[in-house]
């Protein structure tokens, strides 16, 4: 990865189309942004987005900003004005299978390439959400808080979150012990409770130390420190 191009600045209120206008007056484009969501949750998948979106008029999406930050209802509009709007994009979903396989940092950074990848319309320039991925092919930028201050990274992320909850409301169905419609396979005190009463299902990330426990494949240790859903060495 690789700075914006010499002589290239975004002012701090450029807004979140400031990368965009900054990189086209150098003449780079067509630009992407690339995101994930389902990194930190214990069970589902890991999914990946990616969006080119047209400059101008065209590609201002209303109401766009980090998935994060808008309720299920907005993600959804959003979602549909970029699919209309963006001149490319594409989803990438890893299953908890292949993320233990791979491990997660390592499964973040293959979704992230394979939706980049993926796109019809191959891009000049990758911005990505707070850290460098490597092997896209074209320069790029990692951005600090990219969801929140590039329309390509909070259109992916939109991307993303919303596929991903839609995957996480069809898996509630199939193992509706786990409430994962609500927490999304996000730790939780209702998800601990059901780990803990019923084991993992098939589709808890084994990696996870808090799911190895509920498997009886790691030790117990003090409820006060048993929240955190990190991933094993192993």
């Amino acid at each position: 990865m690789s700075d914006l191009p010499r002589g290239a600045t975004v002012r701090r209120d450029a807004g979140l189309y400031g990368y965009e206008r900054a990189l086209r007056r150098h003449g780079i484009d067509p630009i992407a942004g690339v995101d994930e969501a389902g990194r930190g949750a214990c069970a589902g998948p890991l999914v990946a987005g990616a969006a080119i979106l047209p400059a101008g008029r065209a590609g201002i999406v209303p109401g766009l900003a980090d998935s994060k930050l808008l309720t299920p209802r907005a993600r959804e509009r959003c979602y549909d004005q970029i699919v209309r709007r963006a001149l490319a994009w594409s989803v990438v979903v890893l299953d908890n299978e292949e993320c233990d396989r791979l491990g997660m940092h390592v499964a973040n950074l293959e979704a992230l390439r394979r939706a980049v990848a993926l796109l019809d319309l191959p891009p000049a320039y990758v911005l990505t959400d707070g850290f460098p991925v490597d092997g896209l092919g074209v320069p790029g930028l990692a951005v600090w808080k990219g969801d929140r201050v590039a329309a390509c990274i909070a259109a992916a992320s939109v991307l993303a979150k919303v596929t991903r909850d839609r995957i996480m409301a069809d898996l509630d169905v199939a193992w509706p012990a786990y409430d994962f419609k609500t927490h999304k396979g996000y730790i939780t005190g209702t998800h601990t409770a059901a780990l803990r009463e019923h084991g993992p299902s098939p589709v808890h990330r084994m990696r996870f130390v808090n799911v190895r426990r509920a498997a009886g494949l790691e030790p117990e240790v003090d409820p006060l420190g048993d929240e955190a859903p990190l991933e094993s060495a192993t």
